[in-house]
């Protein structure tokens, strides 16, 4: 086995979940192809002395071709199996591993809207307990053919894209990790207790109240890799607009050019220049889904370039995204929706954030 994965694995159950003797840990990947990971995180975690399970998908086309022919309603109905894991383990590992991160773009939209019920199920658990504090989750990503197609990249480089991301080609990949906590800490602790941000550049111009919300210090333990701090904003707070300026995919689908008009929190106008039709039908989804859960800046400098797999692109150094959707409670976000949409705004062409009338952020870089 490369001795990366190895690596990764060790971090991640030893320093991003710290597996504690006697603890239930779920390993759970999305396709077959991650299967390398899941076999070294098993091991990690019965090191750590972790009672560990693991649980494995068919691959996206495999199982899109099966369940072509399904009921939608069972479709639409909780994995019973995950939804006793996700109830009572108490650290979960998801390994995103796609080997055609695409493949549900061509899919009819209503067997998308099953699925989602489905996973938007899982999710409502892992946020609520995540946000109570009776779960630790980590989402990493292993490397794949597919996902080194949709960057533009060989297997070779993609793979090392995803461990210098993790930092897992570092002598110490936690102390790297550490520093970034510290550094990340400095921010939260400045933005505590503030009220007001203003985010204005050339493709956004947005307010919002940030009165009694919490920023949370992402490095290296719920996502890894890593780098961003967030909040959930006032619910009702937002005003403005924003232009994205990468690609949004949500559910296989790309949309190019979202552009989203913020009213006293709700998004009141949206369009894109591609795929219009579908990010306004996911805006439709429910109430909450015109609200946005999450305010973040990114901060991963080792994450340069775009590569179509959100649990990079959103720990882009100089960039913020929001996601459209459920709030984290843990923020004290209140709001609630089966859509949690991260979308891209990049910063580094003259972008600013003001913070209570206090310029804390220029360029992509931050000034306090």
């Amino acid at each position: 086995m490369d001795t990366r994965i190895t690596k990764m694995a060790e971090v991640i159950i030893n320093y991003s979940l710290a597996v504690q003797p006697g603890e239930r840990v779920l390993i759970r990947s999305t396709s077959p192809a991650g299967e390398p990971l899941a076999q070294a995180l098993y091991q990690a975690a019965l090191q750590a002395g972790g009672q560990a399970f693991t649980y494995i998908h068919l691959r996206d086309e495999d199982a899109l071709a099966i369940e072509a022919s399904g009921n939608l309603e069972l479709l639409a109905e909780i994995n019973p199996m995950l939804k006793l894991m996700y109830e009572s383990c108490d650290a979960l590992v998801r390994i995103e591993a796609s080997e055609n991160p695409r493949a549900l773009s061509g899919y009819p939209a209503d067997r998308q809207t099953a699925r989602s019920a489905a996973h938007a199920a899982i999710i409502s658990i892992q946020m609520e307990r995540e946000g109570n504090g009776s779960l630790r989750r980590c989402t990493t990503q292993f490397p794949t053919n597919g996902y080194a197609q949709a960057a533009g990249m060989s297997l070779q480089q993609y793979e090392q894209f995803v461990f210098e991301a993790c930092k897992v080609h570092l002598p110490d990949p936690v102390a790297a990790w550490r520093e970034v906590e510290a550094r990340q800490q400095r921010l939260v602790d400045f933005l505590a207790g503030k009220q007001h941000i203003h985010v204005r550049g050339q493709n956004i111009n947005l307010e919002m109240s940030i009165a009694g919300r919490t920023f949370l210090n992402a490095s290296g333990r719920s996502n890894f890799p890593d780098g961003e701090i967030f909040t959930g904003p006032v619910e009702d707070s937002v005003n403005g607009w924003v232009k994205f300026t990468y690609p949004a995919y949500y559910r296989a689908n790309e949309v190019i050019g979202a552009e989203l008009t913020f009213e006293n929190g709700l998004v009141t106008k949206a369009t894109a220049a591609k795929n219009e039709a579908f990010l306004l039908a996911t805006l439709d989804t429910d109430p909450g889904a015109r609200r946005l859960g999450e305010f973040a800046i990114g901060t991963n400098r080792d994450i340069q370039q775009f590569t179509g797999a959100i649990l990079f692109d959103e720990k882009i150094g100089g960039t913020v995204h929001m996601a459209v959707g459920q709030g984290y409670p843990e923020t004290g976000s209140t709001n609630r929706s089966l859509v949690h949409w991260d979308m891209i705004c990049d910063m580094r062409d003259g972008g600013e954030i003001v913070v209570d009338g206090e310029l804390f952020y220029k360029n992509g870089d931050f000034l306090i």
